[in-house]
Order: structure tokens, then C-alpha cells, then sequence
């Protein structure tokens, strides 16, 4: 029961920062929303701080349960149709993955002004920045590793920049998967070099 108790905090906390940033979650606002007490909140997260970390670590395991290889795909993949693959599915037009990406940016841009979000942000980007750069190496296997590192920050700043202009409505969605797929093949010719 806790354990669902906890992961309704934490997907109300996710919508709440989507819809008015984390600047905008109030306690109250977020003990509503999820259905619960405001002692609850403290009792399961402790204080304010502890409800944005486990709310980042929450949107970036929901990220890898909805880019993951063996929830989506039809059969096996190559490493180049996985890379894409994990990169085009963080722009399937669903409300989990809208709501994660806002929240994400959210956060992203709350850590200027937040410290205490800093190193836990910077901690989710190099866990998914390693990802990327593993399925980079698998299809490069001689790149040296800085390089496959360099190449995976590229793609997903890419993708962060490309979310936000899609979300907004400045980049129709197909658009967005179209300059995906050729940052792909950009950086797997850089990678040949």
C-alpha cells in the first residue's frame, strides 16, 4: 500500500511540475492532485527537496520503461535501429511522454535557480548521455570512448532542444523524428572518421 501511496505522490508531483514548474508546486497543490495528506508527503519524501529528487528519478525510469527495446519493438534490432529507436520514442505524442518531457524541462530549468536540483539533474543527463554512448559504441565499437561521449551529448541535447520546440508547438512532430533520425546519421559519420 505504501508502495502505491508513493508512486501516486510521485506521478501527481510529475504532472504538477509539467503544468506549473517546480517553482509552482505547493504541498497542498500536490497532496490533492495525488489524493493524499499533506503529512504524507513528508512522511514518504521528508521535505520539498526530496520530492523533486525521487520526481527526477521517477520521469527518468518512466523514460526508460517507455524507450525501452523490449516494450516496443516488433522483433530483434540492430544497434542502429535500437539508437534510433530509444531516441524517436522520447517524441511519441502521449500524455506520459508530454507530461515527462515538460517535467523534465521543468526541472532542467529549475536547477538554475535551485542548486540542491543540480547534481541530481546532472546525474540523470550523464546516466542517459552513457546510454546513448553505449548504443553508440555497440554500432562503432572502435570509436574511442570520449568521442562516443562527445557524439551521445550532442544527441541528447539535441533531443532536449527538439522536445521543447515540439512541445511548445514550433515543431510539428514528424519534423522533430526526421531531425533525429539525421543528427543520427551525422554523428555515425563523425564516429567513422
Amino acid at each position: 500500500m505504501a508502495t502505491d501511496r508513493r508512486k501516486a505522490i510521485l506521478e501527481a508531483a510529475a504532472r504538477v511540475i509539467a503544468r506549473r514548474g517546480v517553482r509552482g508546486l505547493r504541498m497542498e497543490e500536490l497532496a490533492t492532485e495525488a489524493g493524499v495528506s499533506t503529512a504524507l508527503l513528508y512522511y514518504h519524501f521528508k521535505d520539498r527537496a526530496g520530492i523533486l529528487r525521487n520526481t527526477l528519478e521517477f520521469i527518468s525510469d518512466r523514460a526508460d520503461r517507455y524507450t525501452s527495446e523490449e516494450e516496443y519493438a516488433a522483433g530483434p534490432l540492430d544497434a542502429r535501429q535500437e539508437l534510433e529507436q530509444t531516441l524517436l520514442l522520447e517524441f511519441q505524442d502521449l500524455p506520459e511522454v508530454r507530461e515527462n518531457s515538460t517535467a523534465w524541462g521543468e526541472l532542467r530549468a529549475s536547477a538554475i535557480f535551485e542548486p540542491e536540483l543540480r547534481g541530481d539533474l546532472a546525474g540523470a543527463t550523464l546516466a542517459w548521455i552513457h546510454d546513448v554512448a553505449d548504443l553508440l559504441g555497440r554500432i562503432r565499437p572502435s570509436a574511442p570512448a570520449p568521442t562516443l561521449t562527445a557524439s551521445a551529448e550532442r544527441l541528447t541535447a539535441l533531443l532536449e532542444g527538439l522536445s521543447t520546440r515540439w512541445l511548445s508547438g514550433a515543431l510539428p512532430l514528424a519534423h522533430a523524428r526526421e531531425l533525429t533520425r539525421e543528427a543520427v546519421t551525422v554523428e555515425l559519420e563523425r564516429l567513422n572518421r
